[in-house]
């Protein structure tokens, strides 16, 4: 159901939650079954029968006869719902790393389809940090260590985290829904909403193609086909204008940008989430914009923050705007999977 409101709409409003809506942690934690659990286990060692390689393995490698229809309704809470989910119960301790990329390979393969991460092509990535400066004008946010991460979104359709180790302190996951921002303005500050609707130039950190400009243009929301396309990396649009050929942001653009994070910033708007070696959380990148706070690593007793990041596409939209479709651009030229080792792994 969708209202017009100055030439505007609201756009899904059963998506929209507050953080008093999702105060309740077991109303977005999945734990899995003990059944579940051994289910997930032998499909790793039928996996393991044919590759130990995660480029080399696809959904069918990972039977999950009981658990995947429980996926598939996670899949559909995370395009039609909340958003979504962090999946608990995983034994971090019984599994080498390498067995734990493989589980969490597999569970992914059951929501999605693989989708290159950076300029390498790494379908598996690593959230940790890897000695970058945030002024560092080529750094990525998984790249980057200790210091928080603002709200933004990523690129592909749904975003998947699986935490390895979670630090000494700190480095809590935060999550908010940018369907309620995008009504809310919709409802109250109709100009602003229409400012997000204009292209935004994005930075792209150094990751273009040879011979093409450092920047992108995608809108802040998007309309399609009923639903709601949210992209929303703040830092990245505000490094666009260092390109003296970049569009330059107006005036409406900049205090439409800025509202945004004010809303998602608001405690009253956003939910954090611990996740804890073992756990995976999976969003929906259009509805939901993550961050982090900042965190501690102790690197002589091993606790380094590490988790494994996914980029998947979806096959639950029956649609989406073009410039959000998995293109095979440079990125995907080369499939490869990131395996850092870090701290005591």
């Amino acid at each position: 159901m969708t209202t017009s409101i100055a030439g505007l709409q609201v756009l899904e409003a059963q998506c929209e939650w507050t953080a008093a809506d999702v105060a309740d942690e077991a109303g977005w934690t999945e734990v899995l079954s003990d059944a579940e659990l051994t289910e997930l286990d032998a499909s790793l060692r039928h996996a393991l029968k044919k590759s130990s390689d995660v480029l080399e393995l696809g959904r069918d490698d990972f039977p999950l006869p009981t658990l995947a229809p429980r996926l598939e309704r996670i899949v559909t809470e995370l395009i039609d719902g909340r958003g979504f989910v962090r999946l608990r119960g995983i034994d971090r301790a019984a599994y080498t790393q390498e067995e734990m990329e493989l589980l969490y390979w597999g569970i992914g393969m059951h929501l999605g389809l693989p989708w290159a991460q950076n300029k390498y092509g790494h379908l598996l990535g690593d959230v940790t940090d890897q000695a970058k400066r945030i002024d560092d004008p080529t750094a990525r946010g998984n790249e980057l260590g200790g210091i928080a991460l603002p709200f933004h979104c990523d690129g592909s359709d749904l975003v998947g985290l699986m935490c390895l180790e979670n630090g000494r302190a700190g480095g809590l996951s935060a999550v908010a829904n940018s369907v309620l921002i995008h009504n809310r303005l919709v409802r109250e500050r109709p100009e602003l909403a229409a400012a997000l609707y204009d292209e935004f130039p994005y930075d792209f950190r150094g990751e273009q193609a040879e011979g093409q400009q450092p920047f992108y243009r995608v809108p802040v929301f998007t309309q399609w086909d009923g639903r709601l396309f949210v992209r929303c990396i703040p830092p990245y649009i505000w490094a666009s204008q260092r390109h003296p050929d970049a569009p330059r942001l107006t005036d409406s653009q900049q205090e439409a940008l800025r509202v945004v994070v004010e809303m998602a910033e608001d405690p009253a708007h956003h939910v954090l989430m611990e996740l804890l070696p073992g756990d995976i959380q999976f969003i929906n990148n259009y509805h939901v914009l993550h961050g982090r706070t900042a965190y501690e690593d102790d690197a002589a007793s091993g606790r380094v923050r590490h988790l494994k990041r996914l980029w998947l596409e979806t096959t639950a939209l029956p649609s989406r705007p073009p410039y959000f479709a998995n293109h095979r651009t440079h990125w995907n030229a080369n499939r490869t999977a990131s395996h850092l080792k870090v701290g005591s792994h």
